[in-house]
């Protein structure tokens, strides 16, 4: 097996973000087969590593394309565009109000206790996510527009993050 090999390629999937999610469990699970270090107990030292260093790759591989963002994200430097997350400026100022006033009401419904409001911006949130993951797919397998695609992949890096604030409002509230 090459090393160098692409996350993709390791589990002869095309270079696309819309991928086979059952495809990519089955070739993972025959890797896994092959290269699980518990196969090498009994080889040589050399061998045993080897192994290990395949089942780490191949277990890092699979956790970067079973979920769509951080597969997006490596498809992105992939295609040569590095998403910057950090020092990320980029993000228009609606949306980063609208972030804003959603985690202000966020706070205002968990202080209330407002169960209602919390579980219908839940539902408007997944929405959002939906519809961005649905530009995101055409961003990067239709379109090709890297640009396009970091603004998406920025975009639901700010709606994950408010979802999960919601979904800990809302199991703070029901205990």
């Amino acid at each position: 097996m090459d090393f160098n090999v692409d996350h993709f390629a390791l589990f002869g999937l095309p270079r696309a973000f819309r991928i086979d999610s059952d495809a990519l469990d089955r070739s993972y699970r025959e890797i896994q087969a092959q290269i699980h270090p518990d196969r090498f107990a009994d080889a040589d030292e050399a061998a045993q590593r080897r192994s290990l260093q395949w089942a780490t790759k191949a277990n890092e591989a699979y956790q970067t394309l079973r979920k769509p963002l951080p597969r997006a994200r490596y498809l992105l430097e992939l295609l040569g565009h590095k998403v910057k997350a950090e020092n990320n400026t980029t993000m228009s100022t609606a949306f980063l109000m609208e972030q804003m006033e959603w985690r202000e009401a966020v706070a205002e419904a968990r202080a209330a206790g407002n169960v209602t409001d919390l579980a219908d911006q839940e539902v408007r949130v997944r929405g959002q996510i939906r519809q961005a993951y649905e530009t995101l797919a055409l961003d990067l397998d239709e379109r090709r527009d890297c640009q396009a695609a970091e603004d998406g992949v920025l975009r639901l890096m700010y709606l994950e993050k408010l979802l999960a604030e919601i979904d800990e409002a809302l199991a703070a509230l029901e205990q």
